[in-house]
């Protein structure tokens, strides 16, 4: 009972979370035009935020795509580690797939890339969840999608070279409540609009922006946000 409480009030979090992030969706347009080839409209909201708040990156992936592989090691970490102040970093493992719930209650998935890959997305759903702090779940997130053909093995490798707690974690992905957070991750990622046309999708504060540009560049348009909101960090110049 205690467990289908946490479960609700889990549900109702991530909820909202979409619910502001759609909603930020439809008031931002972009970053600043003052670089590159991203557009940008000030929002309100964005006018009301301090230069110091850090840019809300949210990414929506899979386990097993390339591309997803790609920006995890050769933009998202290299930024983080340039200027961890300037981001939070939220993970959305499930991309293009899709679930049935089977008569029996249980929820059954369908992955882009086969049932090793929705294996893995619940192993990486239970990593994010149980790992917060930021540099610790990056490390983990990056250290598993380098090879995640056997989702188990790489993540007990990877758990214990990041010194991460590991049973609490195989209980996630072994018991129901892995596909439960795979499910919330899914609604997540139908929610978003526009709607998922390529994997990895990521969001600026809410925002899709120009995608082409955020996978070539996650840095320098995390700083043009950055620079919509005030004085350009020194870090970006």
């Amino acid at each position: 009972m205690f467990q289908k409480r946490q479960l609700r009030i889990i549900y109702l979090v991530i909820l909202i979370i979409v619910l502001v992030l759609v909603y930020k969706s439809f008031t931002q347009h972009g970053p600043p035009a003052a670089e590159g080839d991203v557009e940008q409209t000030s929002g309100g909201n964005e006018a009301m935020l301090k230069p110091s708040a850090p840019v809300l990156v949210v990414v929506y992936y899979e386990a097993l795509c390339p591309d997803s592989k790609n920006f995890v090691l050769h933009q998202l970490q290299p930024a983080f580690d340039r200027a961890p102040e300037l981001m939070d970093i939220e993970f959305v493992p499930f991309g293009k797939a899709s679930w049935t719930t089977k008569s029996d209650g249980s929820l059954e998935f369908d992955c882009q890339h086969g049932p090793i890959e929705c294996e893995g997305n619940t192993i990486h759903a239970c990593v994010v969840e149980a790992v917060r702090e930021p540099r610790t779940r990056l490390a983990m997130v990056a250290c598993m999608i380098q090879n995640n053909i056997m989702p188990r093995d790489i993540f007990y490798r990877c758990a214990k070279e990041h010194g991460v707690e590991i049973e609490s974690i195989k209980k996630c992905f072994d018991s129901p409540h892995g596909a439960e957070l795979l499910k919330v991750h899914g609604e997540a990622t139908h929610a978003l609009r526009p709607a998922v046309s390529f994997i990895p999708t990521v969001t600026l504060d809410g925002a899709q922006y120009v995608q082409k540009s955020i996978l070539k560049d996650l840095f320098g348009n995390v700083c043009q946000v950055v620079a919509g909101r005030g004085p350009k960090p020194d870090v970006c110049k």
